[in-house]
């Protein structure tokens, strides 16, 4: 699978379903358009990542060694809430009510697809996130990617 991108505004139902956007959908693969898993996000979002890429995570994370507290308590808080979830036949997935408590997702969501996964923001969350520090994004990538030699 090749990395996701795009930016996506959704309005959910009065259920908590949201509907793909056929541009996300169709950046899948056919096989993996249909079951998903859904996590908390390390900020206040979801990840929503392909059943495929799901496995790929779960076997970097099984790979660590419990014995260690603090692995123990990341493999915890990563799982905690992670749902499969899978696509209905008019294109929506069930997004379950706590992971949606825990984001603040309402009516109006953000789908933020990068890399292996896809985010999913309340409208009001993600447009706050964006603004924090929208004048030092700049010095971030300075921070970020000065070692690395890129071009722009």
């Amino acid at each position: 699978m090749g990395a996701l991108i795009g930016e996506y505004e959704c309005k959910l139902d009065e259920k908590g379903r949201l509907m793909l956007p056929s541009g996300l959908k169709k950046q899948l693969p056919p096989k993996e358009q249909k079951k998903f898993v859904v996590n908390r996000g390390f900020e206040k979002q979801l990840n929503l990542y392909p059943h495929k890429e799901w496995e790929k995570i779960s076997a970097q994370i099984n790979e660590l060694n419990l014995f260690v507290k603090q692995n123990r308590e990341f493999v915890r808080k990563f799982n905690n809430g992670a749902t499969e979830i899978e696509v209905d036949g008019s294109g929506r997935v069930l997004l379950p009510k706590t992971l949606m408590q825990y984001a603040g997702i309402d009516k109006e969501a953000i789908l933020f697809a990068h890399s292996n996964r896809i985010e999913i923001w309340s409208k009001a969350e993600y447009d706050k996130f964006m603004k924090e520090g929208a004048d030092d994004f700049a010095a971030l990538a300075e921070q970020v990617m000065g070692n690395k030699k890129t071009e722009m």
